[in-house]
């Protein structure tokens, strides 16, 4: 088993090995490959071509496309490995975007360059809706493409991820939203006549998401303790809603209910049984507790169309359903509830990340907390001043022995240590 390495051009080089005989003829084949980058990058490739050899697990590459090895990754790796709302987002950027403008280099010379040079192309490119791009959904382009070829690397098709050396955009942090007591108040005030209200209010008291409030069934509340378990979500894909499992281990989580809330959906029960018996449905565990009023469920569009109209007649223009979500959490943090625990309601994976998320409401926290250790020292504190201001300064002070400035009269220690009148500075003690 041989190979060889030859230099084509400047940072380009040639790859030749021997793979045998053919089966049919015995003729003795030959594989050839460029590999752009320096002779170690080549050295590398050609020993992984070896023992690939060696071991029987080579394949023949072919001569393939960028825009051909994102349709094969993208209905091979993503559609086994990732969910079908991901696979959908996934395919929109890769037909809409990353096809029309890289496809058409070929896998094996696709360089840092190309892709640097089509992310200053797409912060002007216009968007669906027209617009330009923005840095945070260039940096999602990249991100699924950084995934795609890392795969191809670790198929044995790439000796590097090119998107490896790229500088994506810098997304800035988007501005979050969230309302203050007041404000929430005036919200379920203009919601109370709607059929919303119940799942707006939950909202605010819980912290879930839209898609695990729309997933939420009667079995997975215990009233009586006054508890929710998130065990199932609902998503709308291509016009049709879907149940799956959270997304997580954190998502899949259980949270207690505020007593007013337990109270509330114990009578909103109530009020949905009659409902349904009028309707000759009789009333079951595995209903959703947020569905149409014919047992349906809620349409995600609907209810974030509906959640807007409400928002703006209560003066909140621009304010999300997901926002909800944020006051919570700010809300929560705001109180002083510990942040573990609002991770944990929020099914977050870390607190680290629960602080980052809403580290605007940080500094207030901290104030709140050098606040409160006042309040907890003060009263010992102030006793402590108290009893430190009764004490004479003079009686705290260690008296030493044959010590002339401890004396209480200066004078009478100079008196009984008579000195000289030329020595009498110098004999001073210093």
């Amino acid at each position: 088993m041989k190979g060889s390495i030859r230099q084509r051009s400047k940072g380009s080089w040639e790859i030749c090995i021997d793979i045998g005989p053919d089966p049919a003829t015995g003729k003795r084949l030959r594989h050839f490959e460029s590999v752009k980058g320096t002779k170690k990058d080549a050295q590398k490739r050609l020993a992984q071509l070896l023992v690939g050899i060696e071991e029987g697990s080579f394949i023949k590459p072919k001569r393939i496309t960028l825009g051909e090895w994102l349709g094969d990754w993208l209905n091979g790796y993503v559609k086994t490995n990732c969910s079908p709302r991901t696979l959908d987002d996934y395919h929109t950027i890769i037909r809409r975007h990353l096809i029309p403008n890289l496809g058409m280099i070929p896998l094996s010379q696709v360089q840092p360059q190309h892709i640097q040079q089509y992310y200053a192309h797409a912060l002007s490119e216009p968007g669906s809706n027209g617009k330009e791009l923005c840095a945070r959904t260039v940096l999602h382009f990249h991100r699924v493409l950084f995934q795609a070829l890392n795969y191809a690397v670790r198929q044995g098709l790439l000796i590097r991820n090119p998107a490896q050396f790229v500088d994506p955009p810098r997304a800035r942090k988007p501005k979050m939203t969230t309302l203050m007591p007041e404000e929430v108040a005036r919200l379920l005030s203009v919601a109370e006549d709607t059929p919303y209200y119940s799942i707006i209010s939950t909202a605010v008291k819980t912290g879930l998401r839209q898609a695990e409030l729309l997933g939420l069934r009667w079995r997975d509340l215990d009233l009586d303790l006054a508890s929710l378990s998130v065990t199932q979500v609902l998503y709308k894909r291509k016009g049709v809603c879907q149940f799956k499992e959270p997304k997580s281990e954190h998502s899949r989580r259980r949270l207690d209910l505020p007593p007013s809330l337990a109270l509330f959906l114990r009578d909103y029960r109530t009020e949905r049984q009659a409902e349904r018996l009028l309707l000759g449905k009789p009333p079951s565990e595995d209903d959703l507790v947020f569905d149409n009023i014919d047992g349906r469920p809620m349409d995600p569009g609907t209810l974030t169309h509906n959640f807007a109209r409400i928002a703006r007649r209560a003066g909140l223009a621009g304010t999300r359903f997901h926002d909800l979500r944020h006051t919570f959490a700010s809300l929560m943090l705001l109180a002083g509830i510990h942040p573990k625990v609002v991770s944990e309601a929020l099914g977050h994976s870390s607190v680290a990340f629960t602080l980052d998320t809403y580290s605007h409401v940080v500094p207030s926290i901290q104030k709140a907390a050098a606040k409160r250790l006042d309040e907890v020292l003060g009263p010992e504190l102030m006793e402590n001043v108290g009893k430190m201001s009764a004490i004479d300064p003079e009686e705290m002070r260690p008296v030493r022995e044959n010590d002339p400035f401890e004396a209480k009269n200066w004078q009478e220690w100079r008196d009984s240590n008579p000195r000289p009148a030329v020595l009498e500075t110098a004999a001073l003690p210093n």
